[in-house]
Formats: structure tokens, C-alpha cells, sequence
């Protein structure tokens, strides 16, 4: 029974069989993924059908192969000579781009079929991508022309963009982010178009880990007591409830319980439209801490007759983050002689301070809408021992308690 296997020189595909005892071997030029092998084994199923029933021409599926002569004995009721074809695998040639639509013409039709499924922000983001960085480098290129020097050329291109914030070029997550959607696209063209993806062997760049800088309690307390009195409720609560930016300036009156002093999760604000939490285990309950809960009741006497929003402008829309941070964030760390943070550290400092005062993890993550507790390990717990002091000598109290080792001379 013929396989198909893998070649270890190029990484590609080939078909392994035997026809009329002879062990044939055809390569291809296909990668070895699932869609490609899958492909491949459904070929030579009809090849060893075709033998099995005696009407197999060799050169009906390998016209360029070595073994052409010395098979070319056609079937009964087949022509005598085959016709030429393309090599299997063979991509990028000048009848296969012309079987493929442009790229500006495919992105649109594969945008329309797969936002129905996305949240409006993912929409506006890919949107972006689209628009200012695949258009522009693809669009007039054939789906099926695209190769993977052009993705390497493109990749390398975008190091060259300047990012946000002043910074020289884009970072190396925010080129992965971009060049992923781009598989996706190149992918499901390939699938439908039946030519290679030139996404192999692609490899996503390198991201230095991320380092979270939360604030000190000490720092935090600084902070409270100096900002603008009309946003220090507004601080009080991003700082000791870990809520991300979105979830607080999207935060209603009917999501505030005072009765279980609860704040209950339940949308989100992106781009200024309402939307769903950024994911399943967003939607949570977070507890209210005596500083919280006496911060919103304050509030609640300042906006709820204005707006819907706890945290609302003069007009009773919802804050805007952007000119939150710019106008008021910024100026008042600048003003502490803090170092410069995004407003997102909000709610690592949440966590830390929770980490320190010894809660549960379990209750941690809960509170955080985190689905399990290895983000809160994995991103927090280095901080710990710095906030409690805590370098193994609870371990060395709880021995001494309970006499497992002598206080004095420290023996077991």
C-alpha cells in the first residue's frame, strides 16, 4: 500500500508506491501540512484504484516523471500519448496566477464572510491592517503570485514603520500581529485556489517578555491625594479593582450593586461603541473594598443624574481614555516625578496589592477575570516577596511553632 511521506533533504511531500513491481517515489512541492497531506493521500487513492483496475497511465498524473517512458502504455480506450500538465505541486506559475484573483479582490470577499464572527474591535483592527499595510504591498498581486521572499521582503519593511509613542520602529509583537492575519488570508486562498501557501517556514519574531511596572501602595496613596478631584474617585477604583481600561470607562449604574457591594462585569467600551468583555471569563464579579464602595457613592451623587456611566463628561458620554491619559494621567505622574506608565498598570498594581495583603489566588484571578490562576503566577508573583517580605522565613515560623527544629541552635 502506497504513503505519503515526508522528504528529509527539501521538507516536502512525495508519493511512495509500487506499480508493476517497480517502487516508484514523486516528489512534490508541497509543504507537509495537514490540508496538503490530506491532498495528496486522496490522489493516490484514485492511483491505486486505477491500478488495482488495470487503467492506471503513469503519465496522467506524473507527465514530468522519469518513469513516463518506460510506463507509457496507454489503456484501452485512453489516448496513446498523454497529455502534457503541470508538475504536482509546482506553484506560482503564469496558468495558476491567472487562475487566482487579486489580493485586493480576495481580501474583500474573506472580510466580509468572517467578520459576522468577530467583535467589532477585532473588525476595526484588521480593518487597519488591511487598509495601511496588505492593500497597499499586495493588492494588486495575484492571491496565487505571492511568495514567500515577498512575505520575508514585506515583514522586513514593516521593522522600518515607526511605532506609537515616539518609538523608532514597530516592536516585534506588533509585526507578528500583523503578519498573522496575513497567513490566515494566504491560507484559505491557497485552500480555495488549490496552489501552495507561500506562508512556510515563516517563523514569528522573537518578542522580549513584558515586564509589568505596578505601583507602590505608597506611590499609589500619592497619587489619590493629588490628582484633580473630579477624577480621584475615578482612580480609587481602577486602582484597588483591577478593571481594565475599557471595562471602567464603559462601567454603567445598573452593573453597580451598593446592596453586595459588587461590581458586576458585563460589557465593555471600545473605540466609544459598547461591546462584549475581551473574553468569557471577563464577565465576573468584582467585590467592592471599603475605599471602593465609598468612592462610588460619591460618584453616584455627582454623575447619576447626568448619565448611565459612573464616569461620564460634562455631556453624560463616557470618558475618552486617550484624553484621559494625555491631559490628566501623564501631567500628574509627571507632576510626582513618577516614572512614565501606561494608565494598564492600574490593574497590575491590583493585583500585587492583593498578592501582598496574602488573598487567594483563586479569588485573585476571579476578581481579575483571569480563567485559571497560571496568568497570575506566570505575571505576578515575583513581586510578592518584595511587598511582604516574605523570603521563606514563614516556612522557618511555622517549623519553629511547631518545634520541628530548635530556635536557637537551628538543628533538625
Amino acid at each position: 500500500m502506497g504513503q505519503i511521506r515526508v522528504r528529509k533533504e527539501t521538507g516536502t511531500l512525495y508519493f511512495d508506491f509500487h506499480f508493476q513491481g517497480v517502487r516508484c517515489r514523486e516528489q512534490t512541492a508541497l509543504s507537509p501540512t495537514t490540508t496538503n497531506k490530506r491532498k495528496l493521500e486522496k490522489l493516490l487513492a484514485n492511483i491505486e484504484l486505477d491500478i488495482k483496475l488495470g487503467r492506471f497511465e503513469y503519465a496522467k498524473y506524473f507527465p514530468e516523471s522519469r518513469f513516463v517512458d518506460r510506463f507509457n502504455i496507454a489503456s484501452p480506450g485512453a489516448e496513446a500519448k498523454p497529455k502534457p500538465g503541470k508538475k504536482i505541486g509546482l506553484q506560482n506559475t503564469s496558468d495558476q496566477h491567472g487562475n487566482t484573483p487579486l489580493f485586493a479582490d480576495f481580501i474583500h470577499d474573506w472580510l466580509a464572510e468572517n467578520k459576522i464572527a468577530w467583535r467589532r474591535s477585532y473588525i476595526v483592527t484588521i480593518q487597519g491592517c488591511i487598509d495601511k499595510y496588505y492593500l497597499p504591498e499586495f493588492g494588486a498581486v495575484r492571491v496565487g503570485a505571492i511568495t514567500r521572499a515577498d512575505l520575508l521582503k514585506f515583514r522586513s519593511s514593516l521593522a522600518k514603520v515607526s511605532g506609537r509613542n515616539g518609538n523608532a520602529s514597530l516592536s516585534a509583537n506588533r509585526i507578528n500581529k500583523i503578519m498573522d492575519p496575513l497567513r490566515r488570508i494566504l491560507e484559505e486562498a491557497a485552500d480555495r485556489y488549490d496552489f501552495t501557501t507561500p506562508y512556510v517556514r515563516i517563523k514569528p519574531l522573537k518578542v522580549p517578555k513584558s515586564d509589568v511596572q505596578p505601583f507602590s501602595l505608597q506611590e499609589v496613596k500619592r497619587i489619590i491625594d493629588t490628582v484633580r478631584p473630579d477624577f480621584r474617585n475615578y482612580y480609587i477604583v481602577r486602582f484597588f479593582t483591577g478593571m481594565r481600561t475599557g471595562e471602567i470607562d464603559g462601567l454603567k449604574w445598573s452593573y453597580v450593586d451598593f446592596e453586595r457591594r459588587q461590581i458586576l462585569i458585563r460589557e465593555t467600551i471600545v473605540y466609544g461603541e459598547e461591546d462584549y468583555t475581551k473574553t468569557d471569563s471577563s464577565q465576573r464579579d468584582i467585590a467592592m473594598s471599603e475605599p471602593v464602595y465609598l468612592a462610588l457613592q460619591q460618584q453616584y451623587k455627582a454623575t447619576a443624574h447626568l448619565s448611565p456611566y459612573v464616569f461620564c463628561n460634562l455631556q453624560g458620554a463616557p470618558i475618552d481614555h486617550n484624553n484621559v491619559t494625555k491631559r490628566v494621567w501623564y501631567p500628574l505622574l509627571a507632576r510626582l516625578g513618577l516614572a512614565r506608565r501606561r494608565p494598564y498598570q492600574t490593574r497590575h498594581t491590583a493585583a500585587t496589592l492583593w498578592l501582598a495583603a496574602g488573598e487567594a489566588p483563586e479569588w485573585i484571578a476571579r476578581q481579575m477575570g483571569h480563567a485559571t490562576t497560571e496568568m497570575l503566577f506566570k505575571v505576578y508573583s515575583r513581586y510578592v516577596p518584595n511587598l511582604t517580605r516574605r523570603d521563606g522565613s514563614a516556612f522557618e515560623q511555622l517549623l519553629l511553632a511547631n518545634q520541628v527544629i530548635d530556635k536557637q541552635e537551628g538543628g533538625v
